[in-house]
């Protein structure tokens, strides 16, 4: 890792770390002094340049971001927004719900979606740069976590993905406790996240956890999209305290942003600098503890015994066409619609002292002699990554009920009910056609009900698309580490039903033939899964998903060759190609060849035998040109282009996505500038 320079800290003093102050849950606290905690994570913070990393002062002047409307043109979000946030402190942006609160901590931190445009000057330490990984962190407004897991298991794993090798395994683990002590997890460091199926942490804690993930790589720069939202006013405190408290206890001048909807009195005390927006337009900005003021001196004096944050809201809010009093200071002296109310608050601000002020502190801190942030800290390796995963997807699939046990359950009820509805079969003529519908059935109903693990992985895909917007790894780990931990658990699913589905009814004899049956339906299995990965990266949603994927497949089963033979499949299109792109007709041809090559069966009315190579050429038109091994090595390649069809689909989302859409938006005289931003979205494009 590049050496990186240490700068004094010019904005307030560093604050000693000689001790550690750990905060339990009735606000007691104890100090440990020259601890072997302290010491592990003092020479970790020396190992990874982090005390020679700069504070991150961030500056943003004249910010509009107008949002695609389709045909009714474009929808200016965010209007002419000018602020600051400094290191040490922490940044409130409130308003009502649609005022521009998430679009402007995701615009401050490059994570604005592609059908939208974006103007102005953002500066990080008085340079126009993207964010790193490492020195940044994005904890959203969703808790999209693993819940099969318990709180030290969630850090810690997230520990591994995100510090790097010259960190060893003991410090990692050291810096994960460390990390949950911070945020007063230690009393539920081994319950589980849970979800449906389990009852584990509550919502504050999972909030907190969502929190020790992210910084835990020790970021100099915090954003939090509603870290109160769906919380108690209990909970809301306690969270946003650890949130204030988190530089008195690793010793780093952190600037914290984070969008609030209705703090309560107590939270609203935490605040250093509040930004108060109304349909995108600044209504406030500045110290916290001045703003009741400056809505009092324009004639919106915060009622006695009122939550300041509520009077704030309120008075703000036009949603319900309410009307507000104007106190003395009004020039009307009477009740004034809430569009008016927020007029005369937006315009005062603009005249104020205050947004002189402001304006002159963006300035000040735009021409400091500060360094840029620090270059992007080191990830764990690309093999400790597919390594780390793997185990953490192992772990997942194996405590999910509705991943594999649920189905694997199901699976065994369906082969039990195919070996007594086909027991016995033998060499008769009716028994071609029953062997026939046994493999078919076997190879498409059986391999179409594993959609139905489609939700658990749509829940993968969640964590994944948060930790890969978060950099903490890359789409090819996150690939190779979901199919080697599925194998194992495809090869169960794939055994012990095809064990019992084969064996029962009596198809051909021999353990050659029997794993060959196993080999395709293991290949099944696995496309089937691959082709939902696909659709999942397409359409993440639960029931468009299914529906997607049920119709894919069924089309493909449709065309294989069985419900209607290869021959009468009309030709253009359904024959060239998708006939040889269906890997169910590669599936029947292996199941076929493999049960009916070397077998012979009584002619029915006539005295001759029929040889199954008979059978498969003239009843099933089974292509002979190839053997069944040519089928298998069809269906693994297949499973491979799958995988690689659905990294690529994550890598082109990510490259043209944002440009396509910015196309959209931009005139002709426009131009586009494009930064790497690895912390937030792969591809941050700025439009000047």
């Amino acid at each position: 890792m590049a050496s990186l320079h240490h700068h004094p800290l010019p904005y307030s003093e560093a604050k000693p770390n000689n001790s550690i102050v750990l905060e339990i849950h009735h606000d007691e606290t104890i100090t440990t002094t020259s601890s072997a905690v302290a010491h592990m994570e003092e020479a970790s913070r020396k190992s990874n340049g982090e005390e020679k990393s700069n504070p991150i002062c961030l500056t943003w002047k004249d910010l509009w971001v107008r949002a695609s409307m389709g045909k009714r043109g474009t929808k200016a979000i965010l209007q002419g927004l000018t602020g600051y946030a400094k290191p040490g402190q922490l940044l409130a942006i409130m308003g009502p719900s649609g005022c521009g609160k998430s679009t402007l901590l995701d615009t401050l931190a490059g994570r604005l979606g592609s059908n939208t445009r974006q103007t102005g000057e953002i500066l990080v330490n008085g340079h126009k740069q993207s964010l790193a990984y490492g020195s940044t962190a994005y904890v959203t407004q969703d808790d999209t976590l693993i819940t099969s897991l318990t709180v030290r298991e969630a850090v810690y794993y997230s520990a591994q993905l995100q510090l790097p090798d010259s960190m060893s395994k003991a410090e990692k683990k050291e810096r994960a406790e460390f990390t949950i002590r911070e945020m007063g997890l230690q009393d539920a460091i081994n319950t589980r996240i849970g979800g449906w199926g389990c009852k584990g942490i509550s919502g504050g804690q999972k909030r907190r956890v969502s929190i020790c993930i992210e910084i835990l790589t020790r970021p100099r720069l915090l954003f939090l999209d509603e870290p109160t939202s769906g919380l108690d006013s209990a909970a809301s405190y306690y969270v946003m305290k650890r949130i204030k408290s988190l530089d008195h206890k690793d010793g780093i001048q952190r600037t914290i942003i984070a969008s609030i909807h209705q703090p309560s009195a107590e939270v609203f005390q935490f605040f250093d600098n509040l930004c108060l927006l109304s349909a995108g337009k600044t209504v406030y900005f500045g110290p916290a503890s001045d703003a009741i003021q400056f809505f009092a001196s324009n004639g919106f004096p915060c009622p006695a015994l009122q939550n300041p944050s509520d009077h704030l809201l309120k008075t703000i809010n036009k949603d319900f066409d309410q009307e507000m009093e104007v106190g003395v200071a009004g020039t009307s002296g009477g009740a004034l619609p809430a569009e008016a109310a927020i007029g005369i608050l937006v315009n005062a601000y603009k005249a104020s002292e205050i947004n002189e002020q402001v304006q002159t502190e963006v300035t000040a801190i735009s021409k400091m002699e500060t360094s840029s942030v620090e270059k992007k800290r080191g990830h764990a390796s690309f093999l400790r990554q597919c390594i780390v995963l793997t185990k953490r997807s192992f772990v997942n699939m194996s405590r999910d009920l509705g991943y594999y046990w649920l189905r694997l359950a199901i699976y065994i009820a369906l082969a039990i009910s195919l070996a007594t509805i086909f027991y016995h079969l033998d060499t008769s003529y009716a028994s071609i056609k029953d062997r026939g519908s046994l493999l078919a059935f076997v190879s498409t109903f059986i391999t179409f009900m594993s959609i139905g693990g489609f939700p658990s992985f749509v829940e993968d895909m969640k964590v994944f698309e948060r930790e890969r917007l978060n950099g903490h790894y890359g789409v090819s780990a996150f690939v190779i580490g979901n199919t080697l931990s599925a194998i194992p658990f495809v090869l169960i699913v794939s055994f012990i039903p095809g064990a019992i589905a084969y064996y029962l009814p009596g198809l051909q004899s021999g353990y050659d033939h029997f794993l060959y049956f196993i080999c395709v339906l293991f290949s099944c299995l696995m496309l089937v899964e691959s082709l939902m990965m696909i659709v999942a990266s397409v359409v993440p949603n639960y029931l468009m998903g299914i529906i997607l994927g049920s119709g894919i497949q069924g089309i493909m089963i449709l065309v294989a060759g069985f419900f209607k033979l290869p021959s009468t499949i009309p030709k253009p299109f359904w024959r060239y190609p998708l006939h040889y792109i269906a890997f169910h007709t590669y599936a029947f041809q292996g199941l076929f060849k493999n049960e009916y090559q070397g077998l012979k069966f009584h002619g029915g009315s006539s005295h001759k035998y029929i040889t199954g190579e008979e059978i498969m050429r003239d009843t099933w038109q089974t292509d002979m040109s190839y053997s069944k091994w040519v089928d298998l090595a069809i269906l693994a390649g297949m499973i491979g282009v799958y995988r690689v069809m659905f990294l690529v689909i994550i890598k082109i989302t990510e490259k043209v996505k944002p440009i396509v859409g910015s196309f959209k938006l931009m005139s002709p005289k426009q131009t586009i500038h494009v930064v790497e931003n690895p912390n937030a979205t792969p591809l941050h494009v700025e439009f000047v």
